[in-house]
């Protein structure tokens, strides 16, 4: 690598695990650039599950000290999604992914007209409308899966469940969403690592950018609350409806 690749890495690391820490998303920009390095794109995504998988473990940390993290509220997720993560992250590479790349701009445009037509969108507690075992059970075995057999969209999924059926305000969504995130993450990762998809070289680079974004975004996070969040949000989220349906146009 040559010194220009690797600073394009690591600001690519850095704003990554910024934005990621606050709303998830950051993939539109680290696999883009793994790509641009000329990494195979089975590599690609392996490398951006090692680099973002640092990112997501400090900013749950940063979330656990600041008293947001819920741990038996989230323990249940956390197993059921790591499982499901895994079956999905093994299904993708037996079956094609490519109705998938057809729904999900459309879902995830429907969340940001949602939010965006919601001004007190997240801004306190709720009335759950499930219990959190059956959140559990629900949430960690459909979007486990889902991470592990596409991704885009993720954490704006896990972040809209915790608003709407679990009643968290969003400081705590996003908190809890970040934990079963680095679980999905984990899980995914586990089966790269044993299929040799990942380029440590690059990663490494990557993860010290990820570590600084992730830290200065979940902090931000932490001081600001649920109105600065919400703007990170809609922003995140109409950008991966934009690339998504670039992508399909470009494709056809």
């Amino acid at each position: 690598m040559n010194g220009e690749t690797i600073t394009l890495l690591f600001c690519a690391g850095l704003s990554a695990g910024f934005i990621d820490s606050i709303a998830g998303g950051g993939g539109l920009i680290s696999v883009p650039a793994l790509l641009w390095a000329g990494l195979p794109p089975q590599v690609a995504l392996g490398t951006n599950k090692m680099q973002s998988t640092w990112g997501t473990m400090l900013a749950v940390n940063h979330y656990r000290r600041a008293g947001l993290v819920n741990w038996p509220e989230v323990r249940l997720a956390v197993a059921v999604t790591f499982v499901f993560a895994l079956l999905g992250t093994w299904t993708v590479t037996q079956v094609s992914n490519e109705v998938l790349k057809e729904i999900v701009p459309w879902l995830l445009l429907g969340i940001a007209v949602y939010a965006l037509m919601s001004p007190r969108f997240g801004h306190q507690a709720a009335r759950p409308r499930l219990s959190p075992r059956v959140f559990a059970l629900l949430g960690g075995s459909a979007l486990g899966f889902y991470d592990g057999f596409f991704g885009p969209g993720t954490g704006s999924f896990w972040t809209v469940a915790c608003l709407s059926l679990m009643g968290l305000e969003l400081k705590r969504a996003t908190a809890f969403t970040k934990v079963v995130n680095l679980t999905s993450n984990l899980a995914a990762l586990l089966v790269f690592v044993l299929a040799a998809r990942i380029r440590y070289d690059i990663a490494a680079v990557m993860i010290a950018g990820q570590l600084i974004g992730a830290r200065l975004g979940s902090g931000l996070v932490v001081r600001h609350g649920a109105p600065f969040i919400r703007v990170v949000f809609l922003i995140v989220v109409f950008a991966m409806v934009a690339k998504l349906l670039w992508d399909q146009w470009a494709a056809n």
